[in-house]
């Protein structure tokens, strides 16, 4: 019982990770919200979260390892191996084209990722 009550404990502070899994987490958002850019920049205008989007997970070789989808505020959060990866969001309606792919990296550190969108606002 010790043991476990232990183990529990070590798991809590990595962050309550998988063994052998690394945190990934990360906020999507769309912009520009109005159509013209002020300095300094107005709360009004700020990026809106984008909820409901679905974020794929590509390993090296193209495979789908995993994918997350967004909650209201924009934020996904999920575990995976240590390795390399490309995450792909996927078309959101209403909003122009996709985000970039971005590459990333898991090793021992938690990963925090940015994925913005462009609502087409000129």
């Amino acid at each position: 019982m010790r043991r476990i009550f232990i183990t529990l404990i070590v798991l809590l502070a990595m962050g309550c990770e998988s063994p052998g899994t690394v945190s990934i987490s990360g906020q999507v958002h769309a912009g520009p919200v109005c159509p013209v850019e002020h300095f300094p920049p107005e709360p009004a205008c700020a990026d809106r979260p984008v909820g409901g989007a679905t974020l794929l997970v590509l390993d090296t070789s193209g495979d789908e390892v995993d994918r997350f989808e967004t909650d209201a505020q924009g934020a996904f959060v999920g575990e995976l191996p240590a390795g390399v990866y490309t995450l792909v969001p996927q078309r959101v309606e209403g909003l122009l084209g996709t985000a970039a792919p971005i590459e990333f990296t898991l090793g021992n550190a938690p990963v925090t990722l940015d994925v913005a969108y462009d609502t087409g606002i000129r």
